[in-house]
């Protein structure tokens, strides 16, 4: 039996999830951000299910950006770190790519491009995060000792600190902060990331970000009705009866209280399921759900289906998706949904479908 560790991309709950956002900021223009190959869904797979919807996308580095263009995306890209090295910048041009600058060495590196290879910029504004770009006050001054480099197409970027927390004052704080200055500029802005687009309309702009939301990561306390855009998957490999009183896996940290059945699953943390996912977390198979018992090994885990009547070896078994959300695997992690999408591993085949 070949093993069957998948991780199933849902191209329908995708393209429902930008539309679904995007409809919520119709003044705006929105782009699906896929860094970290599309939070662990795949840039290419998801570029090409988004390339008639998604008018830009927006990757942190621009090795991300080259893999796009290999594949035939030929839609702009924005870098939202920037150039790391003066040849960046003309490969940012030859590329089709835009640039974020949030430091002036990088304004500096931009200066010596010709004219004619000298590609769109975009200004990281730092409103109170405090992790990249040029405070607010020292914007103007930017805009005006770089006039070459920093056009009237120029869009002024910002990020928000705590956007997924609806009751943080602080995000109107920084939404004040970063107005007052960016008015009198003239220049288009982007505020919005996908927190900010669901629960900070003031945040939605020129250009909303979308990143989490795409692949149904962020949930808020509306009805929002987005999808799971990954089934994390595997199969049962072997069953035993465990007596009552014996332990199991690594450690012993789980020990049967009753004559139980455990099953054993092809899936561990060299795949990217969280190795600190403690005894009890869920999972799902044969349309019940079933609970972790014992460590995570670097490629299975064990699970009790003691109350789950004829599981077999072969049977599917979901990690996260449609009956186990992300969020409640990340929760008892200790972790988030971001990082358990993009810890997936590359030994996980990415299997795209559509309805």
């Amino acid at each position: 039996m070949s093993r069957q560790t998948q991780a199933i991309i849902h191209a329908d709950a995708i393209i429902h999830n930008f539309k679904l956002l995007s409809a919520m900021a119709p003044q705006s223009t929105s782009m699906a951000v896929i860094k970290a190959d599309a939070y662990g869904h795949g840039a290419v797979n998801v570029a090409r299910i988004l390339q008639h919807v998604s008018p830009h996308f927006a990757v942190a580095i621009i090795e991300e950006a080259i893999v796009l263009r290999e594949a035939g995306v030929t839609v702009p890209i924005v870098i939202l770190e920037g150039a790391h090295q003066p040849k960046e910048c003309e490969m940012a041009f030859a590329h089709n790519c835009i640039l974020v600058t949030h430091n002036e060495e990088q304004l500096r590196w931009l200066e010596t491009c010709a004219e004619d290879r000298l590609p769109q910029v975009w200004l990281k504004v730092d409103s109170g995060m405090h992790r990249l770009g040029f405070a607010v006050n020292q914007v103007p001054g930017i805009l005006s000792n770089y006039p070459r480099v920093l056009k009237q197409d120029t869009v002024l970027v910002t990020h928000l600190a705590c956007a997924d927390d609806a009751s943080n004052t602080f995000t109107q704080t920084q939404l004040d902060t970063f107005y007052r200055m960016a008015t009198q500029t003239g220049l288009a802005v982007s505020v919005a990331n996908s927190p900010a687009t669901i629960q900070w309309p003031a945040s939605r702009n020129n250009w909303n970000r979308l990143g989490i939301a795409v692949y149904g990561g962020f949930k808020d306390e509306s009805a929002l009705s987005l999808l799971p855009a990954m089934t994390l998957r595997s199969s049962v490999i072997a069953l035993r009866n465990v007596p009552q009183g014996e332990s199991v896996g690594y450690g012993q940290t789980w020990t049967a209280t009753q004559d139980s059945v455990i099953a054993t699953v092809g899936i561990g943390y060299a795949d990217g399921y969280p190795r600190h996912c403690p005894n009890g977390t869920p999972v799902f198979v044969n349309n019940a759900r079933a609970f972790l018992a014992g460590r995570v090994s670097m490629d299975m885990i064990t699970i009790d289906v003691t109350h789950i009547p004829d599981v077999a070896i072969g049977d599917s078994v979901e990690l996260w998706g449609e009956n186990v959300a992300i969020g409640e695997v990340a929760k008892a992690a200790g972790t988030i949904d971001y990082e358990l999408m993009t810890r997936v591993s590359a030994r996980v085949p990415r299997i795209v479908k559509y309805r």
